[in-house]
């Protein structure tokens, strides 16, 4: 019974951890980038893009496509670099355990 408080204490304790992380993640950002740094985004380790810079000569009327190509491509590469850095951290805490619900 007495490894059982042991085990709810440890518990708690990876609990305000990983609530701590999670603050910290949202302060944290990464950077992505497509079409040679033509498109760039920031996203937050909470998966927020924070902003958004296009570069003049992305900007073609007769091609919105690739521009809107372009975005998609940062944005995605973007939200998988946030990802990634929020599972390291993450992982800090869990010691990569595999606990389920706690990968991103």
């Amino acid at each position: 019974m007495q490894n059982f408080g042991n085990i709810m204490k440890q518990a708690k304790k990876m609990q305000e951890q990983m609530g701590k992380i999670q603050e910290e993640l949202e302060a944290k950002t990464v950077e992505a980038q497509a079409g040679g740094g033509m498109v760039r985004v920031v996203v937050n380790g909470k998966f927020n893009v924070v902003s958004i810079k296009i570069e003049k000569e992305a900007v073609n009327p007769e091609d919105v496509e690739m521009l809107e190509d372009l975005v998609v491509a940062a944005v995605n590469e973007g939200v998988r670099k946030a990802q990634e850095m929020a599972s390291q951290e993450m992982a800090k805490i869990t010691g990569g355990l595999g606990i389920p619900g706690l990968s991103f």
